[in-house]
């Protein structure tokens, strides 16, 4: 949307979301939350709905409306629940578009319809617990090839649905000596072999739905027709991945922010102090104005990292910039959210708090701020092309 022209059919989905998000999720949500119990038939009717497949052609079950249109369902979706923006992860990119992206024919047929329908439930495994911002360096999963099999051992951490998931992408050093070139990518499927273990990790702030996770792998077994890629491309295969990721991770920001922004409205509208409406005092227009500001121009840059995964073009410079400015809007409006709603911020009645959570945990997953700027100031100092890679994008290849 490079015109500026509004998209007919984007605002069109934009409500298609809103009236699954008003119809399907607020009505059952509560009981979920109470029984702890993952919403499996939720995610099956988001995949039937066709909120996973705007990446995909339609001989895979997709749209084939693009990436705009991802990054457009992930806002709205966590613009009111946030948790569910885990799907657009998990389900519609992540883990579906890198097998779509990397893997063969068979392996692509085999599991991407199942994915992003939501017949199966995804997940997509590279953090490590000592690693951090560094998955080559402080790897520590092995891959040991078994005639027709790899035998994985290790552990994963932060890993989101991975006490659910039917399948998923992992990491793991084939080679341990050759660094980032001895890491090799794999499709598990964790519910057919054990050898497999999820640990959900306590995060009281968040929904109990969506867990985080550590992993456990012991001899688990993967047979050698699953591994996605060459032996050695698996660096290369998670680093084109994140792109994409943060595509999602970004929208999902700019959800979080303008959920802030909205609420903070509100409640500036309504709250009187001295006989007026807080939003007449100067200061509380202050921290409206900049959160209206902040949030127009991260939507202008997610929007144009959209277009240039639709068009097929180098990303990753724009996808740091789209995510590094999605971070710090999405996180002064919650710093400005919670001073306006002053106490009532910490209160169960608003989700101030919730939202807040949320976009912490967003600032870390595809690359922290640090990590952003790292990569956008050598790129800027010419050190560093950010955009020195080849582009794997195969939907935009399908396209044209």
């Amino acid at each position: 949307r490079m015109d500026f022209t509004p998209d007919p059919d984007l605002e069109l989905l934009e409500k298609t979301v809103r009236r699954f998000i008003a119809g399907e999720i607020e009505p059952t949500i509560g009981d979920y939350e109470r029984e702890q119990r993952f919403p499996r038939e939720i995610v099956q009717k988001m995949g039937a709905t066709g909120l996973f497949g705007a990446a995909f052609p339609e001989s895979f079950g997709g749209s084939a409306t693009g990436f705009q249109a991802v990054a457009v369902i992930a806002e709205e979706v966590s613009r009111t629940r946030p948790e569910f923006g885990y799907t657009m992860n998990m389900q519609a990119m992540t883990c579906p578009f890198t097998i779509y992206n990397w893997g063969t024919a068979v392996q692509a047929k085999r599991f991407v319809p199942d994915l992003i329908a939501g017949r199966r439930l995804g997940m997509f495994a590279l953090t490590e617990a000592g690693g951090g911002s560094d998955p080559a360096g402080a790897m520590q999963t092995r891959a040991a090839r078994d005639g027709d099999n790899y035998l994985l051992n290790g552990s994963k951490m932060w890993i989101t649905m991975a006490d659910v998931c039917d399948t998923g992408v992992i990491f793991a050093k084939t080679d341990p000596r050759a660094g980032h070139r001895g890491i090799s990518a794999f499709i598990i499927e964790p519910k057919s072999v054990p050898g497999y273990r999820a640990d959900p990790v306590p995060m009281s702030s968040l929904s109990m739905l969506f867990r985080s996770n550590a992993v456990f792998l012991d001899d688990f077994v993967v047979p050698a027709e699953n591994r996605l890629g060459k032996e050695g491309e698996g660096f290369k295969i998670a680093m084109n991945a994140l792109d994409f990721g943060r595509l999602t991770v970004s929208a999902r920001l700019l959800g979080l922010a303008q959920g802030c922004l909205d609420l903070a409205i509100d409640y500036a509208n309504q709250r009187v102090v001295g006989g007026q409406a807080i939003g007449r005092y100067q200061m509380v227009q202050q921290g409206i104005a900049d959160m209206t500001v902040n949030i127009a121009a991260a939507r202008l840059m997610v929007e144009r990292l959209g277009w240039v995964m639709d068009q097929g073009l180098p990303m990753t410079r724009t996808a740091a910039h789209a995510k590094y400015f999605a971070q710090r809007a999405a996180k002064h409006a919650a710093d400005s959210a919670a001073e306006i709603f002053g106490g009532y911020a910490l209160a169960d009645e608003y989700p101030i708090s919730k939202l807040a959570a949320y976009i912490n945990v967003l600032n870390v997953g595809e690359g922290t701020a640090n990590v952003q700027r790292v990569l956008i100031a050598e790129d800027a100092l010419g050190m560093k092309d950010a955009d020195r890679h080849p582009v794997q994008n195969r939907a935009a290849s399908d396209a044209g």
